[in-house]
């Protein structure tokens, strides 16, 4: 059976914020966004026109003063800023799971049962599937297709 989630109102996800321990610091030249700060975890909300509250800015760790986007490498999760890129540790994950949850309950959004698995990225990036949708001869070639292709030549010429 589904539990009906009530969404706050903006105030209200400001107020349940500054209770819950969350920093929060004025956008500035506006009243009506907020960035949070907690776990060294960060992210921004707004006012909407009704008068609810919705993300800004996606949750991400804190590196140096940016906020980082985690992305999915396939065999790696990376915290990523413009200026730099990360590996993603355990702690990092828990960290950001936490604020996730903890911001989700804050608006009265629902938390989703493969979000509350673990963290889940905001972008996917699997090298092997990489320019798949470009026609094969416009295709980069992949590190073990020039492999046969030298192990070919090589076998040719000892021939």
């Amino acid at each position: 059976m589904t539990a009906k989630v009530e969404q706050r109102t903006y105030e209200d996800a400001v107020a349940w914020l500054k209770e819950h321990g969350f920093d929060l610091i004025e956008a500035p030249g506006t009243q009506t966004r907020v960035f949070l700060k907690k776990y060294t975890c960060s992210a921004a909300i707004q006012k909407t026109d009704d008068g609810g509250a919705k993300i800004f800015a996606y949750p991400g760790y804190m590196i140096g003063s940016e906020i980082s986007k985690l992305v999915n490498r396939g065999y790696q999760q990376f915290l990523k800023t413009t200026k730099t890129e990360v590996a993603a540790t355990a702690d990092h994950l828990k960290a950001l799971q936490q604020f996730s949850e903890e911001l989700k309950e804050a608006l009265g959004t629902p938390s989703l049962y493969n979000e509350s698995l673990g963290t889940t990225s905001e972008s996917y990036h699997y090298d092997r599937i990489k320019d798949r949708d470009e026609p094969e001869v416009d295709r980069p070639k992949r590190p073990w297709e020039t492999v046969r292709v030298k192990v070919a030549a090589v076998k040719k010429s000892r021939a």
